[in-house]
């Protein structure tokens, strides 16, 4: 079995990454029992929405390939911090986080949350990336909701700085950025030029795991061998 776990290492490598939002966020929409609370910011999106349909606390896209999550409603689930699984719907619009009685959120809490639009908080808690982050922010009651997520790369010139000479500002969540490289550079600080050497890296990585899986086998053979 010992020789065979590079192997399976190498080909979990190998697997491209889940797409946000697509199927995999189904566990994320039975984080809470029952289907979507009337009145949430969720539910009114997805009943004006006729390419919609709900599931569990979830609003998914109908009919798209693959599926993609539009909204998520964790409202009134006694949270005191945000569900391990919150990732599985970066590719969400509307998230109701209402009346829960959550703890002041760390910087990052939505990183990757580019497509968020409206998003509602206990009144105790302010905005992810501050107010400067929104369109718009109001109280009504207990709660306070952040529409209209804005991109800081068009809103400062200071932003950048941030970046290196060949890369360009990219938003990545509420009050986030991030560096992209521009084509053809990558690399640390996007200093290298041409493209990514898929080949020559797979094939390095291939023969290492090929070395060690053999050697693997052949310590294997040897103790079974041994009286």
């Amino acid at each position: 079995m010992g020789a065979f776990l590079p192997l399976l290492l190498l080909l979990l490598l190998l697997l491209p990454p889940p797409l946000p939002g697509a199927a995999g966020g189904a566990a994320v929409c039975g984080r809470c029992p029952g289907p979507l609370r009337n009145g949430s910011i969720v539910a009114r999106y997805c009943a004006s929405h006729a390419s919609t349909e709900s599931e569990g606390r979830c609003c998914w896209e109908r009919g798209a390939r693959p599926e993609r999550l539009l909204g998520l409603d964790l409202s009134n689930c006694s949270l005191r911090s945000l569900p391990p699984g919150l990732a599985e719907a970066a590719a969400a619009i509307v998230l109701d986080l209402m009346e829960n009685p959550l703890t002041p959120l760390p910087n990052g809490s939505f990183l990757g949350f580019t497509c968020l639009q409206r998003l509602a908080v206990p009144l105790a808690l302010e905005c992810p990336g501050g107010s400067s982050a929104w369109e718009e922010v109001t109280t009504h009651g207990s709660s306070r909701l952040c529409q209209g997520q804005r991109n800081l790369c068009n809103s400062s010139m200071e932003l950048a700085w941030l970046c290196p000479e060949n890369a360009a500002c990219a938003p990545d969540g509420p009050g986030l950025v991030q560096c992209l490289c521009n084509s053809p550079f990558h690399g640390y600080k996007c200093l290298r030029e041409g493209t990514f050497p898929v080949l020559l890296f797979c094939g390095i990585l291939g023969a290492i795991t090929l070395s060690l899986s053999l050697l693997l086998w052949g310590t294997q053979r040897r103790k079974a061998k041994t009286p």
